[in-house]
């Protein structure tokens, strides 16, 4: 045997070991990355993200006996009305054809929805009342911004208002009547008249109400009168100004009620005021209890309209 062959032959047996040895695989990038990679709900963030929502539902368990206390205590009047209103007829404490018990006040009530009649009156009130709550709104703003920040134009406007200010609505309704006729345009205008006299007056106040201080530094930052009116003066004037235009959203219904006791053929006044004269007694307390509960969802829709729009003057915990 040569030299070289028996080399080849030396290389080739320290070769064969290797060879007959089980091949090692080396891991793919997919298994590496699912071996090396934690579970999902094993990372920080998911961690974080299960004690969150563990800690806000402990929180709210906590929290459910005072919510439960809370409901039971805001309600507590409402039911104890209920109550007196269906046991003191039954008990004869007072006369039931003119005070029927709530049970039959309900049922007429189901008997108005399911026929139709009280989804057709309550519209037709509810689009007069809201068009005409919504132009108020649209004029008193800006013309209490006006008033309340121009001294002049307080000074031309005051005594105007004045006047009006002390004429009550009701008392100008057949000057309505008379001028635009029995129509939907002679009840929309008392709702705006009726609407815009409390939206104005708080405006006005709010406007002059403003925190001198925060007038003072908004004049030390040379800010425009514009950006005054956006940054400081609305901001500011939220609140009060939201008083009258609360005001002013029960106004609308109750002003409009009375406006449609003469010459409507539709809406929640007409319903109340035909069926006094029918002698539907349930049907009429039905209406009223409609527009009872239509003034409560107006106000509580303002109120978190106005808790949006000044969330900024709230504390971080409230």
């Amino acid at each position: 045997m040569s030299p070289i062959s028996g080399t080849a032959i030396e290389k080739t047996t320290v070769a064969d070991p290797v060879s007959a040895a089980e091949p090692v695989l080396a891991p793919s990038p997919a298994s590496a990355t699912s071996t090396v990679s934690p579970p999902r709900d094993a990372s920080p963030s998911g961690a974080r993200r299960t004690s969150t929502a563990g800690a806000r539902a402990r929180r709210a368990v906590r929290r459910l006996p005072h919510l439960l206390v809370k409901g039971a205590t805001k309600s507590a009047a409402i039911v104890a009305l209920v109550l007196l209103w269906e046991t003191a007829p039954r008990l004869g404490l007072v006369d039931r054809i003119f005070l029927p018990p709530f049970s039959e006040v309900a049922r007429a009530w189901w008997g108005l929805a399911v026929g139709g009649q009280l989804a057709d009156n309550a519209s037709a009130s509810l689009v007069r009342s809201f068009s005409g709550f919504g132009l108020a709104v649209l004029v008193a703003v800006p013309l209490g911004l006006l008033i309340g920040w121009y001294r002049p134009v307080a000074d031309l406007l005051g005594p105007l208002l004045e006047v009006f200010r002390n004429t009550a609505a009701l008392a100008l309704l057949p000057v309505f009547v008379l001028l635009l006729g029995i129509g939907e345009t002679s009840k929309i205008s008392i709702v705006v008249y009726a609407c815009t006299w409390p939206i104005l007056l708080n405006t006005i106040s709010a406007v002059r109400n403003v925190d001198p201080t925060l007038l003072k530094l908004a004049k030390s930052m040379d800010l425009s009168a514009p950006r005054m009116f956006q940054k400081v003066i609305l901001p500011s004037s939220v609140p009060v100004m939201f008083t009258g235009i609360r005001l002013a959203g029960a106004v609308s219904i109750l002003v409009l009620v009375a406006a449609e006791m003469i010459g409507a053929k539709a809406g929640l006044g007409y319903l109340i005021n035909a069926s006094q004269y029918n002698f539907a007694i349930p049907q009429m307390y039905a209406g009223i209890i409609t527009i009872s509960a239509i003034g409560v969802t107006f106000n509580q829709l303002l109120v978190a309209v106005e808790r949006r729009l000044s969330s900024w003057r709230l504390p971080v915990g409230g």
